[in-house]
């Protein structure tokens, strides 16, 4: 980093610096010492409006060491927050593990749970809206399925034309190919 400027900088610009400098930091970017100050402003005042706050409530005219450090306080408990207790994660990770894994699925590629565990099974439908015939009501069977190949050609038609005008057919996609094993 260039050492021109210091002269210019502000008072708490060089106690960054300085603080850098004795944490072994030497190569950083200049913009890190502003981070640093807006970072710093940004806590200060966050605190001191917090130890305001605490002073207005206790119904003192002036804020006092007291009310900053309740404003400290009440920043690290809800700012930073602590791990659990290590027997609290040794107890979490035992009931955990008591859990077996599904089994696995033998096969080429990549071995995978069983179906119901996985995510590959489809997972969205497509609503597709009955077409509307403006055919006069005389027409026949034969006509209709004529006019409707999807119909004719499936068995389960019936089933199909007994559901009201305009019910969506709903069809399913599944997301990957099925490769025959």
């Amino acid at each position: 980093m260039a050492e021109g400027g210091e002269d210019d900088m502000p008072r708490d610009a060089k106690i960054v610096k300085e603080l850098l400098k004795s944490m072994n930091v030497d190569d950083y970017e200049p913009r890190v010492i502003h981070q640093f100050l807006e970072l710093w402003y940004r806590y200060v005042v966050d605190v001191l409006t917090d130890a305001q706050v605490y002073s207005e409530h206790a119904a003192k005219s002036s804020i006092d060491s007291d009310d900053v450090k309740l404003a400290i306080q009440s920043k690290v408990n809800f700012s930073f927050s602590q791990p659990p207790p290590r027997e609290v994660l040794l107890e979490l990770a035992r009931s955990r593990n008591k859990v077996p894994l599904p089994k696995s699925i033998a096969g080429p590629g990549i071995p995978l749970p069983p179906e119901p565990d996985t995510l590959i099974s489809p997972n969205y439908q497509l609503a597709i809206p009955k077409r509307q015939n403006n055919q006069p009501a005389e027409e026949t069977e034969e006509d209709e399925e004529a006019a409707d190949p999807v119909t004719s050609s499936n068995p389960n038609s019936q089933d199909r034309r007994d559901l009201p005008q305009g019910t969506p057919q709903r069809v399913s996609f599944p997301l990957g190919a099925k490769h025959p094993r």
